[in-house]
């Protein structure tokens, strides 16, 4: 339950079901060798605002106090980067049994990321210090019923008011305990995150006790298995009864050498989670990104991933692993990679004037010129972000590049879909305010005459800060 080489009565000092743990290790298996670093709707209830917000200084770690309403006394530090973005993405970061938040940032990748993309991250620290997350009562299972996720999404809604933090871009990851509590929080508020990653994790509600931090050990060894179906009741019946938005996209990691959290906790994972969101439990593709990391994906069926698993063999409780890729792909599978600062991110590029994305509507034809469309996660609307500034879009097996037609550079140059050919006008550089410029033009991505109906033809305009011109990524 935590990443320090500690023995368990350290962590069990801290609950009352002492007798549950008898016979379980928590000793940290051995770490496999370090892998080599791979190339909406209503926010929970809003926090009282505080009389004045502190002062995060910039690329350094900023304890924030009076952030709202917090029942169980958590701590809250923020990271805001150097390069931080216009209304910034953020990522909940959750701490282990006997870690903190500042531990947590300094022992993991996740601020150097931020660095490197701009986004917000928020640690928290749980209280009693180093103490494991309330996982495990009914008050932490239900969707502001109290005890920590209470607190943490206070966390939230102060990032948003305070700092500028976007409300249609949060995020959560988290190790340990902190893992099951990202799972917790995706089924508590599947209003509030977008995505999230667990890392030696267990399903939601698998934890419960009923008292709050208590300790259950049948599910840490994995004793415990339910069909997809039932565990997918136990997050639609109990987490935020009577929801039927969407739901946040979920990816997960565990060690097969794990002896604190069984590595069968991740196959239990795997199925509640494709069943609340609707995909089969067999996975849609596998593969092996980095020697040892067994990688599935299940996806709906226009194409979008929607859970993401990776099996690690050797590997114990000590994820993710400093120095390696881990974090760097929990934060490209959230998205967070997208924006000026790096390319990477997948998904739908959304005109925010017209609030519809564009779309390759004759599904890969060369020379069509791209329009927008109401949103419907279809292939011909998911668009990624190349290292080397292209927008490309995968249909039926072929790859196409958004193209200036022609090598335009006038306003009103029709924008297409064409081969990938690495030249200037293929190439877009995704800017802070939400423009999309041409590298070759200078020119704006532009839906036509402000219209919103589908349909609508992109062009290239000169850049007028209108929201015709603006866009998000994924």
């Amino acid at each position: 339950m935590f990443r320090s080489r500690s023995l368990p009565s350290r962590l069990l000092g801290i609950v009352a079901a002492v007798g549950l743990a008898v016979g379980l290790s928590l000793q940290v298996a051995p770490q496999a060798a370090a892998v080599p670093q791979a190339a909406a709707v209503p926010q929970a209830a809003a926090a009282p605002r505080a009389a004045a917000a502190p002062r995060a200084v910039a690329a350094s770690l900023t304890q924030i106090t009076n952030f709202g309403t917090n029942p169980t006394g958590l701590l809250m530090h923020l990271y805001v980067p150097n390069n931080v973005r216009a209304n910034p993405p953020i990522l909940l970061a959750l701490h282990g049994c006997q870690g903190s938040g500042p531990y947590m940032y300094s022992s993991t990748d996740f601020g150097s990321l931020a660095d490197q993309y701009g986004f917000l991250v928020v640690y928290p620290s749980s209280n009693p210090a180093k103490s494991c997350w309330d996982v495990s009562s009914d008050q932490a299972l239900t969707r502001n019923g109290g005890s920590d996720p209470v607190g943490l999404m206070s966390m939230i809604t102060y990032t948003e008011q305070h700092y500028g933090g976007n409300a249609d871009a949060v995020y959560v990851t988290g190790e340990s305990s902190g893992g099951m509590m990202t799972n917790v929080l995706l089924a508590d508020y599947p209003d509030v995150f977008k995505a999230g990653a667990a890392f030696m994790g267990v399903p939601y509600s698998c934890f419960r006790t009923g008292s709050p931090r208590g300790w259950n050990g049948d599910c840490a060894q994995g004793k415990v298995s339910r069909t997809p179906q039932q565990w997918g009741g136990l997050v639609r019946n109990t987490g935020y009864p009577g929801y039927t938005g969407p739901r946040p996209r979920v990816q997960l990691w565990h060690g097969t050498a794990d002896t604190s959290v069984s590595h069968h906790n991740l196959g239990e994972e795997i199925k509640q989670w494709t069943d609340v969101l609707g995909v089969s439990q067999t996975p849609s593709a596998s593969d092996t990104p980095v020697a040892n990391w067994n990688r599935t994906r299940y996806n709906n069926s226009a194409g979008t991933t929607q859970v993401e698993a990776y099996s690690l063999a050797g590997f114990g409780h000590q994820l993710p692993v400093q120095g390696t890729a881990m974090a760097a792909h929990a934060v490209h599978f959230m998205g967070l990679d997208a924006g000026p600062s790096g390319g990477g991110a997948t998904g739908p590029l959304r005109a925010v004037g017209a609030g519809k994305c564009l779309t390759d509507a004759n599904h890969a034809t060369l020379g069509t010129q791209q329009q927008i469309y109401a949103c419907n996660g279809g292939a011909n609307q998911t668009w990624t972000r190349t290292a080397s500034n292209q927008l490309t879009v995968t249909v039926g097996g072929s790859t196409l590049c958004l193209d200036a037609s022609a090598k335009g550079t006038t306003d009103g140059t029709k924008v297409v879909v064409w081969s990938c050919n690495g030249q200037a006008n293929q190439q877009w550089q995704l800017n802070a305010n939400g423009t999309v410029t041409g590298v070759q033009s200078g020119l704006c991505l532009d839906v036509a005459g402000l219209a919103t109906a589908d349909g609508t033809p992109v062009q290239l305009w000169s850049c007028s800060g209108g929201s015709n011109q603006r866009w998000t990524l994924g």
